[in-house]
């Protein structure tokens, strides 16, 4: 019965989503034995075969209705204009949501970015506040964003089939200030990788190229909105799942401050972790479009629902500001060997940086092997992974994990073994292993003690300098696909502020020249180790995909953090033209 429903599932799915759900039927067939995972497997698949009739269905006939209606100048507008013009009475609510509901299932049949349709958007519409600052605009959200009737199933077998009793805070204002949510997006299984892959709903590929990872874990997100299929999404970073995603398909996405934004029915693996800070943050197709989202978000309504966030309002003043800026950069961590389109896109742009006013000054945190290796891997993983082991228990392993489970679920002592003896050789895995350790809560407390330690010290260096803001390379261009899981390393320039807690941000800059892939040729990496020739091989074949660089500024200044990526923008874009 199940190979029947399996058949189902599958029958009338095209493109990029029939090859997910071709490698997921192969998976479930070689793996009998795991019942429960395959039912759920069959039952994902056939309900995101449904949502996704329904919404063509929906689209199309909208589009029979009104076929004057001009989508691709609707879809090309930017965010603030869309806004204006639904305002103004120039674009009706309901032809903006169905064009993008329309354009949202177009992209997912080359990219499988998309998990199930919210169908109640289009009654939502009716019920959206006139007079909210996103009145009318459709937004995409990640899986793990609690939507009421909605599975958040994290690409997770035991998950499915459980659907959210409510909407989360952040779905909460966002319909308060008069959005229409109306996708929820694909996730890699866990949540803990760069890529964007589950047994579920299968892989999600890059817009750009389907070779080519879309990046994670928000890599749904990054892939539609990349392509045009939303205006706006919500994502979630704890080592750079905002911003891989937005580097890899081409688009802007901040991570703010860990609190700044509700995470109140947000759901994740590994719940109770503090030492590394999640983040809750927007992903659009510019700046300007994620400052009014957080203009949306830090409202009155948000600080009622979830009083543990700071009253906070979004700064007017800091954010519009034309005063030349003081801008720390740094070329390279020392950890992961910039690539040369890296390399390039950060030189470029502190040259334009430097042409308009603002003045550069080198910067590097200190240590930033021990808060890569110690402190952020030691926050993730205090319990020794059990939470996720637990997470993914009878489930089948999607290879975006890489070899993450099988570590896991090594003894203690063998991975203290294996480490003593992969040190001389490959230092960096040594490191990592030593750190997956489960600790006692006066160990657990040594360690956040460390983290905050290490914070106040990265502040001080920066005040010496008397810097605003800090511009740093941002890893790209994309990997492969399952690439990410076998170069962990790389997360080093995006993890880092994770762990500081920082404000961090991307702008994509430039794309991946054809000498910048001849050069890539001689990429070697700082230790040579398997991480690095992983991120050789896999960056290959990228001439004309996106690079970004990054974006920080200090704790709770996201509105100078954004005004300095408002800044990037602009310039690289007039660069860009001019070139």
């Amino acid at each position: 019965m199940e190979l029947d429903e399996l058949w189902a599932a599958l029958s009338g799915t095209s493109g990029a989503a029939l090859v997910g759900c071709l490698v997921v039927a192969a998976v479930a067939l070689r793996w009998s034995g795991r019942r429960p995972a395959r039912r759920a497997v069959a039952r994902a698949h056939q309900k995101q075969h449904a949502a996704l009739e329904t919404m063509d269905k929906a689209a199309q006939h909208f589009r029979l209705q009104n076929p004057d209606l001009d989508s691709e100048a609707l879809l090309a507008l930017p965010l603030s204009q869309l806004v204006q013009k639904i305002r103004q009475g120039e674009l009706s609510p309901e032809a903006v949501l169905l064009t993008y509901v329309g354009k949202a299932w177009e992209v997912n049949k080359r990219t499988n970015c998309v998990t199930t349709y919210l169908a109640d958007c289009e009654t939502q519409l009716s019920q959206a506040p006139r007079q909210g600052l996103l009145y009318g605009v459709p937004v995409s959200l990640k899986e793990c964003f609690s939507y009421k009737g909605q599975d958040s199933t994290l690409g997770l077998s035991q998950n499915q089939g459980i659907p959210a009793e409510c909407d989360s805070v952040v779905v909460q204002v966002l319909k308060l200030q008069g959005a229409v949510p109306f996708v929820h997006t694909n996730i890699p299984q866990s949540m803990f990788s760069y890529d964007c892959s589950n047994p579920l709903f299968g892989q999600t590929v890059n817009p750009w190229k389907s070779s080519k990872s879309p990046g994670g874990s928000s890599g749904g997100e990054g892939a539609l909105i990349g392509a045009g299929g939303s205006p706006l999404g919500l994502g979630s970073d704890i080592g750079g799942s905002i911003r891989f995603p937005s580097a890899f398909c081409g688009i802007c996405g901040l991570k703010p401050t860990g609190n700044r934004l509700s995470k109140s029915g947000l759901k994740g693996c590994v719940p109770g972790q503090v030492a590394v800070q999640l983040s809750v943050g927007p992903m659009a197709r510019d700046v300007e479009s994620l400052a009014l989202c957080l203009r949306a978000l830090l409202c009155e309504d948000m600080f009622r629902l979830d009083p543990t966030v700071p009253p906070l309002p979004f700064n007017e003043e800091v954010y519009t500001s034309s005063q030349p800026l003081r801008v720390g950069y740094y070329e390279t961590d020392n950890y992961t060997m910039p690539t040369p389109a890296m390399k390039r896109a950060l030189l470029e742009t502190k040259k334009s940086l430097e042409a308009t006013g603002h003045t550069l000054v080198p910067f590097l945190p200190c240590n930033i092997s021990h808060a890569v290796e110690i402190l952020s891997v030691g926050g993730l993983f205090s319990d020794g992974g059990h939470s996720l082991l637990q997470n993914v228990k009878g489930d089948f392993m999607d290879p975006c994990l890489g070899d993450l489970v099988s570590v896991l679920k090594l003894p203690w002592w063998f991975k203290r073994l294996l480490a003593f003896l992969l040190k001389p050789l490959l230092p960096r895995l040594a490191a990592f292993l030593t750190s997956i350790k489960p600790r006692s809560a006066g160990k657990l407390w040594e360690l956040q003690h460390e983290i905050e330690l290490y914070r106040n010290s990265v502040i001080a260096q920066w005040r010496a300098l008397d810097l605003d803001v800090l511009l740093t390379p941002m890893l790209g261009p994309a990997l492969d696909l399952n690439a990410p899981g076998r170069a962990t390393g790389a997360v080093s320039y995006t993890v880092l502020y994770n762990c500081l807690d920082f404000p961090a941000g991307v702008v994509p800059v430039t794309t991946v020249t054809a000498e910048d892939e001849a050069q890539m040729e001689h990429y070697r990496g700082y230790f040579g180790d398997m991480w690095d020739k992983v991120l050789q091989k896999a960056m290959r074949n990228s001439v004309g995909l996106p690079v970004a660089v990054q974006c920080v500024a200090l704790p709770w200044q996201e509105e100078l953090c954004l005004r300095f990526m408002r800044e990037v923008e602009r310039l690289m874009t007039s660069e860009k033209q001019s070139s």
